[in-house]
């Protein structure tokens, strides 16, 4: 009788409880999101100390957005194929190493680098850290509420960025806001280690890399001409062709996903309704909203004077707005359904993005920051939970991998590619001018263009989405 409670303690300390698996996907998922963001308020030191451009600056960003968004679904499916705990390990070592890179790069090409790679590192990490989660917890109102915690943790990661970025330029250096992922990475590594259980999908068809090389290409080939925009003007040869180039390959990529035996991204995803208008309605709001943060730190830093740490601390409300909206949308969605609330989410996002764009250059902090950036973050909360309860409800064992990476990919393609095209249109406005009321007229001008694309957005939503699904 003692061996065999001997023998049964072994057992239960192997199979980890629900809350400690959800806390180490959520870990994997606020490091994964808070790399967005994080850079943001360290830009102007990053420009000064490796002597970018301002369009290089943008690449800081782009550089990591393009290669997450261009391999995540590749990421989804080997977490499907091999294992999601090794794909988790595999991305998240990635990752950590890339930061490491990142924070002692000497020139801009190796700090441009080092962000690609972490970004290929977070395509890898990104959709186990939802597939782990929803494997852990059963289909219904609690897999709801860890959707909305996992949705949280994230946003708080996005929102986070800011005041962590600004300690860490202010107290240390612009490296830091790289070399902090290293320690972090480190724990969260062994923790999962010791602590993930194991599962896939049990085929071993092959994994799609050229579709994988397609997609991201053409991103970066898209985002590449966007920015040419600025200075060559769209008729140029060199804004036409990376142009031009980026169609082809997207197009190749869809022409080959149609054809190959194991495609990346399975055409018939999008035949149900609940996948395909989520996914769209996620990369019309990324493309906004993903722009929210460049944007507020450039402004309280270039135009109202603030340190690094002040603008971080200018959007802690905002921060809190945005998880506060992700907690409090499955209350709503069991009363309203899932349709409802991302409309109402994006109507409010809408409200703030207007807001924000009667920005001047003597602003107020109140007025032109906190209560505009509140709005924005709730409405961007609200409308996060239930797009992703919509995309991922369901999905059969062997596609969970694929459909989280699905929903990712689409909110930071869309961001990626809206951050090119919010910034051209900045620029386009400010005509190279350091003059704080050009900049203001500049980011005015972004905003207000993201406030009309949330609008389509929520129009987009009211039209396709379902109202109800499974997942309350």
């Amino acid at each position: 009788m003692l061996r065999a409670a001997a023998d049964s303690r072994p057992t239960r300390r192997s199979t980890p409880s629900t809350w400690l698996v959800v806390a180490l996907a959520c870990a994997g998922q606020f490091l994964v999101v808070l790399d967005v963001s994080v850079v943001n308020v360290a830009l102007p030191s990053m420009r000064a100390d490796l002597h970018m451009s301002g369009s290089g600056l943008q690449w800081v960003v782009n550089a990591y957005a393009i290669a997450f968004a261009g391999f995540m679904l590749l990421g989804g499916r080997a977490g499907d194929l091999y294992g999601r705990k090794r794909m988790f390990l595999v991305g998240l070592a990635l990752f950590t190493l890339a930061s490491l890179a990142g924070g002692l790069a000497r020139e801009g090409w190796e700090l441009l680098a080092a962000r690609a790679a972490q970004g290929l590192g977070a395509a890898v990490l990104a959709p186990s850290t939802l597939t782990i989660l929803t494997a852990a917890v059963p289909e219904g109102g609690a897999r709801a509420r860890a959707i909305a915690t996992w949705t949280a943790v994230g946003a708080g990661g996005g929102a986070a960025g800011g005041l962590v970025g600004g300690l860490l330029v202010d107290g240390l250096s612009w490296r830091w806001v790289l070399l902090i992922n290293v320690p972090i990475g480190a724990v969260v590594l062994l923790g999962a280690l010791r602590l993930l259980p194991e599962s896939r999908a049990g085929d071993r068809r092959r994994l799609d890399l050229p579709g994988a090389l397609l997609v991201t290409s053409g991103l970066g080939a898209l985002a590449y001409g966007i920015s040419q925009t600025e200075a060559a003007g769209w008729t140029a040869a060199v804004t036409l062709v990376p142009l031009i180039a980026g169609l082809v390959l997207i197009g190749l990529f869809l022409w080959v996903e149609a054809r190959t035996a194991a495609p990346l991204m399975p055409l018939a995803l999008f035949g149900r309704r609940a996948v395909s208008s989520a996914n769209a309605a996620m990369f019309v709001c990324g493309s906004a909203m993903f722009c929210m943060w460049y944007f507020m730190t450039l402004y309280a830093q270039n135009v109202l004077g603030y340190s690094p740490l002040e603008a971080g601390l200018a959007l802690v409300p905002s921060s809190l707005a945005v998880v506060g909206g992700s907690k409090l949308a499955p209350r709503l969605m069991r009363i309203a359904g899932e349709r409802t609330v991302a409309v109402l989410g994006t109507a409010v996002a809408v409200a703030g993005f207007a807001w924000q764009s009667t920005i001047t250059s003597d602003g107020a902090y109140l007025t032109a920051i906190m209560f505009p950036g509140i709005l924005m973050m709730l409405g961007a909360g609200l409308a996060a939970t239930p797009l992703a309860a919509l995309a991922t409800s369901g999905a059969p064992a062997g596609e969970a991998g694929l459909v989280s990476g699905l929903i990712n990919t689409s909110r930071t393609m869309g961001g990626s590619l809206g951050l090119a095209v919010m910034s051209t249109i900045a620029a386009a406005r400010t005509r190279g001018s350091a003059d704080p009321v050009a900049l203001t007229e500049g980011y005015a001008l972004a905003f207000r263009a993201s406030a009309l694309v949330l609008g389509a957005g929520a129009v987009l939503m009211a039209v396709w989405l379902p109202r109800w699904t499974k997942t309350l």
